[in-house]
Formats: C-alpha cells, sequence, structure tokens
C-alpha cells in the first residue's frame, strides 16, 4: 500500500511537471503568436499604392486576382480595376464554369477602367454567345488595348473584325479554328488582305491562309511598319507561289510545321537576327533575309515524304554568313546527311560560329525520315558489298537505330569555325 501511494506520488510529481512544462510551453506559443501577429500587422502590400498593386496583380490569372478579394475590406472591389484579364479555361472544371465565370467578370468589372491585355485561351469551340460578349467588350475598351492573345474554335468573321477595331495593339496572338475543327483538319481561317494596326511589334499566327494576288504573291504583313517579332504556325496559302515577308524591323522570325502551299518564301529582313523553325523544310527561302542572322534554331523532321527537304535544308545553312549561335537537333543532322555527297561540299557559310548546340532526339518510328535513313544507308552498304547490306538488314529488322549523330556532320558544319564550343544535349 505505502509501495502504491509513493508510486502515485511519483506520478502525480510527473503529471505536475509536464503541466508546469505544457504552461510555459504555451505562454511560449502565445508569445510567438503575438510577436508573428505584430510582424503581421505591417502589411506592407497593403500600405502600396493601388496602381503599384494592380501591376503586380496583372501577372495573375484573372481567377487568382479576384480570389485576393478576400485579403481585407480595401481589397474587396481592387480586382475589378485590374487593367489585365488572363481567361483560361484550363482553370476550370467544365466549360459551364467557365462560361459562368468569364460572364461575370465582364459584367462586374468596373467598365470605366480601361483594358491593356486580354489573353482568352478556350482551346476548343467557345459557345457563340460568350465569345461574342467577350469581343464586344474588347470593342468597348479597344482604345487602350495593347496585347491581345485568342485561342479559340470560334467564329473567325468576328474576331478579325474586333481586331482590325483595336488600333492600338502592340502585340496580337491569334490561333483560330471554326467551331469543331481540329490542328491539322482542313478548315482554314482567311487572313484579311488589309489590316491597319499600325503600332503593332509582335505577331503571332496559328491555322490561317494567306491569299495571292494576281501575280500568285501573298503579302500579308506589308502595313505593319513596326514589326519586331513574327510567329507562324501552321499556316498555308491560298493561290500564292511566293509569301513576301518584308520589314525592315523584324528581328525574330519563327516557322513552325507551315504548309507547303507557298513552296518559296520571299524575306527581306536586314535587321534579323534570329530564325527559329520546326518541322519539315519545304519552303525555298530567297532573297537576303538570313544573311544577317545571328542566332538559328532548328528543329527539322520528315513526317511524310519529301525529297526535297535535305537540299532546302542545306540551302538555308549556305545562306547563314553571319551566324554565331546554332541550335539543331539530330534529326535535322540525318535529314542533312541525306544530301548526295554532302561531307565534300564547301560551306561558303558559318564562318563566324561561336557555339553549336546539338540536341539528340529519336528517329520518329512513324515518320518517313527513318526509312529515308535507311534506304540511303543501305544503298551506299551496297556498293561495298552484298555481306553489308544483308548485315544491315539483320540488325535493322532486330530493332537496331542509326547512330544519334550522322559520322562527319560535326565536322562538316564546323570547317569554317573550328574553335567553335559544341555541346550535346539530350532531350528524350
Amino acid at each position: 500500500m505505502i509501495l502504491n501511494k509513493d508510486k502515485y506520488r511519483r506520478d502525480s510529481n510527473e503529471e505536475s511537471k509536464i503541466l508546469e512544462k505544457m504552461k510555459k510551453r504555451k505562454q511560449c506559443d502565445n508569445q510567438n503568436q503575438e510577436n508573428y501577429e505584430n510582424v503581421g500587422s505591417e502589411d506592407r502590400l497593403s500600405d502600396l499604392p493601388d496602381y503599384v498593386i494592380l501591376h503586380i496583380l496583372s501577372f495573375l490569372n484573372t481567377k487568382h486576382v479576384v480570389r485576393t478579394c478576400v485579403l481585407s475590406k480595401r481589397w474587396k472591389h481592387l480586382w475589378k480595376r485590374i487593367p489585365t484579364l488572363i481567361l483560361h479555361a484550363s482553370r476550370f472544371s467544365t466549360v459551364k464554369q467557365f462560361s459562368v465565370y468569364v460572364s461575370k467578370i465582364l459584367t462586374l468589372r468596373d467598365s470605366s477602367s480601361s483594358l491593356n491585355v486580354l489573353d482568352l485561351d478556350r482551346h476548343g469551340d467557345i459557345e457563340p454567345l460568350l465569345l461574342k460578349k467577350i469581343l464586344n467588350y474588347v470593342c468597348s475598351h479597344s482604345s487602350h488595348l495593347e496585347e491581345l492573345g485568342i485561342s479559340v474554335n470560334g467564329d473567325s468573321s468576328l474576331i478579325m473584325s474586333c481586331v482590325s477595331s483595336c488600333r492600338a495593339l502592340t502585340s496580337l496572338m491569334l490561333s483560330v479554328y471554326p467551331r469543331g475543327g481540329i490542328f491539322g483538319s482542313n478548315y482554314e481561317t482567311l487572313f484579311p488582305k488589309s489590316l491597319n494596326l499600325p503600332a503593332l511589334t509582335s505577331l503571332d499566327l496559328t491555322n490561317f491562309v494567306f491569299c495571292g494576288d494576281e501575280n500568285g504573291c501573298a503579302e500579308p504583313f506589308s502595313a505593319f511598319t513596326k514589326l519586331n517579332s513574327l510567329v507562324l504556325s501552321s499556316c498555308t496559302g491560298r493561290d500564292a507561289q511566293v509569301l513576301n515577308i518584308s520589314s525592315e524591323t523584324l528581328v525574330n522570325l519563327a516557322l513552325h510545321y507551315n504548309s507547303s502551299e507557298f513552296p518559296k518564301i520571299e524575306l527581306s529582313a536586314p535587321s534579323l537576327c534570329t530564325f527559329t523553325f520546326t518541322g519539315t523544310p519545304r519552303q525555298k527561302i530567297c532573297g537576303s533575309g538570313l544573311s544577317s542572322v545571328k542566332q538559328v534554331n532548328i528543329s527539322a523532321d520528315i513526317i511524310s515524304r519529301c525529297d526535297a527537304a535535305p537540299m532546302i535544308l542545306l540551302s538555308w545553312l549556305l545562306d547563314l554568313a553571319n551566324v554565331k549561335s546554332l541550335t539543331v537537333t539530330s534529326t535535322a543532322l540525318w535529314m542533312l546527311s541525306l544530301v548526295p555527297d554532302l561531307l565534300e561540299v564547301k560551306l561558303p557559310s558559318l564562318c563566324i560560329l561561336k557555339s553549336m548546340e546539338i540536341k539528340l532526339e529519336p528517329l520518329c518510328v512513324q515518320g518517313a525520315l527513318l526509312y529515308m535513313v535507311k534506304d540511303a544507308m543501305l544503298k551506299k552498304a551496297a556498293a561495298n558489298s552484298r555481306k553489308e547490306v544483308a548485315r544491315l538488314r539483320r540488325e535493322f529488322k532486330a530493332g537496331s537505330q542509326p547512330s544519334s549523330i550522322p559520322d562527319g556532320m560535326v565536322n562538316f558544319l564546323l570547317q569554317n569555325s573550328s574553335s567553335a564550343k559544341v555541346d550535346i544535349t539530350t532531350v528524350y
């Protein structure tokens, strides 16, 4: 019994010590919380002027901007004055949620506040009434609109009519397909022959058709006298043998997966500094456009057979007289290797090359390039012996693939710039 009392007394003492420790810890936590609250009371962000806060919020998706209204009374209506609207459907679970949300945003926004930027990305069919409401809102605020981005499947005539009213635009990005249209379909979106946007410096177009004149020449960009950057993706021509890109101010040009409907590009851009290409080389580039380029990025492949592609790619390289930085994929090098007797060609270009990056990527199993490369290897082997051909066929049948980089290709490109730095990276 005494033992039990002693045990109880020891347990009681230990419990008291534990309670005392907990009490002290709680006091310490309370003090820390008080200190934290004191520090937190210095709301430096809310002390900033409205225009600074609005500028910070303009970098956020509009859905997140609206959520800031819960931070304080001052922030409750601040979002209504933000000059940037970023409306991306990917932020919503359903199309209906997106439509309802956008409608409310346009209705509740302070109509007296200027709109400088609008970025609409539905990436699919958009309800006609919603698109019309957005475009009407843009038109009513077009006087200060500087940047406009629209990526939807919708009525292109309404969209282009809206764009033409935005005379203050400096940046325009359009990816427009008809409702029900998908990437790679035959649906066409015509680009107007005359679009007067005097302040435009950046233009990014996807899925547009450029119509030629009576001479078969399309000149869709001649009115943009301040154009600095031009990106064309999945574009094609109608009654156009030549696409004319003439600009004294153009610095950056990017071509991605464009059609062969215009087999020639007449390029006159003395200020061009960067040239980027993705897809199958189909267009001969004429004029002096590439002679001023300093940086080149080429990711080339052949999905459907195009025997002219290797020679076209070589013709581009021959015109790169002043390039200092070259980034090229291994598939592009394999394409280039298909040029007959390539390694015997003396390059008049790439003389001041400082760096070259080769991005390794596998030859597409479903593409035409792999078959063209294998055919070329077999023909070369046939010139030596039948045994060599038989050996290659066995290896190919067993799943063997060509090496990452064709033999001799690096030295070929560096024949005039042997001291250039070479980096080989993997992108898969």
